[in-house]
């Protein structure tokens, strides 16, 4: 699978703009998918707009990306604010030039701007594409150990994470991400903004990190396109030489019975 990352700076474009942005940059690159950050179809630090520019999963901006996705024929999997009757949810989903491949509401709503204005999505479902077991999370939910874990444990070989990482958390891109794809053995996306937003700086970043926990394209501070070809041997090595996920079952044995 040849996948890329867009970093881009989304914030105050119109979604014709956004999604101009987005063609322009992965035209004839051959990608199979390219990750954007999380809200990439609305902006992520707009406050009580982000209700308002709220739209259903088969929307006119899914289906804008739909188009673009057989245009170019890359699937493209971005964040947007869910209108779900009554409720908004931060969600992402996959989206090709048939349609809609993969859908994930962010689990966990953290303290911030997001907080009040989302509702909180369940689970995380493991999908098939280009001969890889893939899996979604967002930002926060994948700062949980339990987050990536779980999406391993299902299959999960590739993970995408879109998110919105401010300039304060650098961290998060540099160490977190590259350990949770190391103590998985997986492929982690990590998609990020650029720029600044309504006054929230963000930190760039973005990066595929391999699933020994290596770096494998790593973007700036600016507007990028990153890419790497992910494959399931990289993964099954990884997984043989560090079996984390067959041996947890005895450690947690071995726990529980010291307590």
């Amino acid at each position: 699978m040849k996948a890329g990352i867009w970093q881009s700076d989304g914030a105050g474009l119109s979604v014709s703009e956004r999604l101009d942005g987005l063609e322009a940059t992965i035209t004839g690159q051959g990608l199979d998918v390219v990750l954007c950050p999380e809200l990439f179809a609305c902006g992520y630090h707009i406050g009580a707009d982000a209700a308002r520019l709220a739209e259903p999963a088969d929307g006119a901006f899914a289906q804008a990306v739909q188009a673009l996705a057989a245009r170019t024929g890359t699937a493209v999997l971005y964040g947007y604010a869910e209108r779900d009757g009554e409720a908004v949810f931060n969600a992402a989903q996959l989206v090709g030039p048939k349609g809609r491949i993969a859908h994930h509401r962010k689990l966990v709503v953290p303290p911030g701007p997001e907080t009040g204005r989302f509702a909180e999505g369940q689970g995380c479902a493991v999908f098939d594409f280009m001969g890889l077991r893939c899996a979604i999370l967002i930002c926060y939910d994948a700062e949980f150990p339990e987050g990536p874990r779980a999406a391993a444990l299902a299959g999960a070989e590739v993970l995408f994470v879109p998110t919105a990482l401010s300039d304060q958390w650098g961290n998060v891109s540099r160490e977190v991400m590259p350990s949770r794809a190391f103590e998985n053995g997986l492929w982690l996306l990590y998609a990020n903004h650029a720029g600044q937003e309504n006054g929230l700086c963000y930190y760039g970043g973005s990066r595929i990190v391999g699933p020994v926990g290596q770096s494998m394209a790593v973007a700036g501070a600016e507007p990028e396109l990153i890419l790497t070809e992910l494959d399931g041997e990289a993964v099954r090595a990884a997984r043989a030489r560090l079996p984390y996920l067959a041996d947890r079952a005895g450690l947690l044995a071995r726990l529980e019975a010291d307590a």
